[in-house]
């Protein structure tokens, strides 16, 4: 029994490994598309940060950007990478931005927010001309919903929310941070929702929008431009349909 799950431990930390240089293979290849002079996002998450890492380099070589953050944790590291942020308010449209995801489909529909910083990615992705994912294999997925996905909500109006989701087919519970409600950059709540799995994300999208007191929900409909993820020595490029126009 102690031998099966010796091997077990390590049959899991070698899928970490490999998972893990999936996610650099897919940052390497997302920064080929910065050029000199862009405003780039920059994504908050495990995987965002093989991005954050690549952009450092690229700066050290001479590549002169701006940068636009998505959350306090990004913002402290870039600039321990050298990357110059600038205020999102100061901007009207980022040129490419490169973040991570909790899950996408075929159709590039994703769930994301599992890192906490859910509504500044949802405003940084909107203002982005190109929004490039990056994403370890196991994050692709037929149907989206096997990860539960994450609503950020107005403090005094969760109780509220909690209820329209059960309306709705979903059960939600608020996200906790040592036993405490976990709050983001902006001061609000995250409720990780479950509704199964979504066959309809657009209806679904729909249906969030319109329950008061939601700041912004993790569906990310017809945003991303392509999807990159790493695939043994190289990597794989999912484009959106109307990238293909």
């Amino acid at each position: 029994m102690q031998k099966f799950a010796i091997n077990l431990l390590i049959k899991s930390l070698i899928m970490k490994e490999h998972l893990e240089m999936e996610k650099q293979l897919a940052a390497k290849e997302a920064v080929k598309f910065i050029k000199d002079n862009q405003i780039v996002g920059l994504g908050t998450g495990s995987t965002a940060y093989y991005a954050m890492v690549e952009i450092g380099i690229l700066i050290s070589r001479g590549l002169k950007i701006k940068a636009v953050s998505t959350s306090n944790k990004t913002s402290n590291l870039a600039k321990s990478l050298n990357i110059p942020i600038i205020d999102i308010d100061q901007v009207t449209s980022i040129d490419i931005t490169i973040d991570g995801t909790d899950e996408f489909t075929s159709d590039l529909d994703l769930i994301k927010g599992g890192g906490g910083a859910l509504y500044q990615e949802k405003i940084v992705a909107s203002k982005s001309k190109k929004l490039i994912i990056i994403a370890d294999s196991s994050k692709k997925v037929d149907i989206l919903g096997k990860f539960k996905l994450p609503i950020e909500v107005e403090i005094n109006s969760f109780d509220y929310v909690l209820n329209q989701i059960i309306a709705i087919n979903g059960v939600g519970e608020i996200r906790l941070a040592s036993n405490s409600p976990y709050t983001t950059d902006q001061g609000n709540y995250i409720i990780d929702a479950d509704f199964g799995l979504i066959n309809n994300p657009v209806e679904l999208s729909n249906k969030l929008s319109q329950i008061e007191g939601i700041i912004g929900h993790g569906l990310f409909i017809n945003l991303a431009d392509r999807v990159i993820t790493g695939y043994n020595d190289s990597t794989i490029t999912y484009i959106h349909k109307s990238s293909l126009l």
